[in-house]
């Protein structure tokens, strides 16, 4: 038997990356899961790659396309057990390059897509599921171009909190992720041309002198969703080699 055997999870950004990993890992733990993505064509190979697993395009950013999501998987009758709130989206620029419009859309993705996400689910979240967001080491280092990556995801660790505060009444576990430098398409899509350059110094680093390969962070996500941290409440579990560690 898996962990999540018979269990309906949700993941944001299940079609790449570090979502599209932990969505893999909770299939074959026995979860059907839902993957959610703004690239529908993406999404849809994603979760055939998966096996048992639902697409449902979307961008968590919109209220309707987020009730668009809960309205499939209230269709299946069984709730919803295991919430991942991982979509996220990050952009490299200094205080005096960043412009109103980039600061919003970080923001609207990496916040209000992660609020959206988890107030709509709370309908069909069934009393003792588990809900993980995705925050970031970002969130208390000070790494320049990084600022509004790191005070949005700063912004989600304090969703964390309170929302374990908020619903612990039910036996639902909030808790938070916070991976380092993971091996991902968001190195590209922030540095482009320089994002093996970028990974290569960031590897040197750290103890083991590699970054993440993202079945690690699924692997800790899961221990989150599965009842092994059943007296897990408000944490935040670094996954990040020692890099905000040592």
């Amino acid at each position: 038997m898996g962990q999540l055997d018979g269990k309906i999870a949700v993941v944001t950004g299940g079609n790449a990356g570090i979502g599209l990993a932990t969505a893999r890992r909770f299939a074959a733990e026995g979860a059907h899961v839902f993957i959610t993505g703004r690239r529908e064509v993406e999404l849809e190979e994603a979760a055939a790659a998966i096996g048992n697993a639902t697409a449902v395009p979307g961008d968590v950013s919109v209220a309707a396309d987020v009730d668009r999501l809960y309205e499939r998987v209230r269709e299946r009758g069984q709730g919803l057990d295991v919430l991942f709130a991982n979509a996220g989206i990050n952009h490299i620029a200094t205080l005096d390059e960043l412009t109103e419009d980039v600061h919003d859309a970080v923001f609207d993705v990496n916040v209000k897509g992660t609020f959206l996400t988890v107030q709509k689910a709370l309908p069909e979240l069934n009393d003792g599921a588990s809900v993980i967001l995705t925050s970031s080491t970002a969130a208390e280092s000070g790494s320049a171009g990084m600022s509004v990556y790191g005070a949005s995801k700063a912004a989600v660790r304090a969703y964390a909190r309170a929302w374990a505060a908020e619903l612990g009444g039910r036996g639902i576990r909030v808790n938070a992720v916070s991976p380092g430098p993971v091996d991902t398409l968001l190195w590209d899509t922030a540095f482009g041309e320089r994002a093996g350059e970028m990974l290569d110094t960031v590897a040197a680093g750290l103890p083991r002198k590699r970054v993440a390969d993202p079945d690690e962070i699924a692997a800790a996500v899961t221990f989150l969703a599965s009842p092994q941290s059943s007296f897990v409440y408000g944490a935040n579990l670094y996954a990040d080699g020692g890099m905000n560690q040592i």
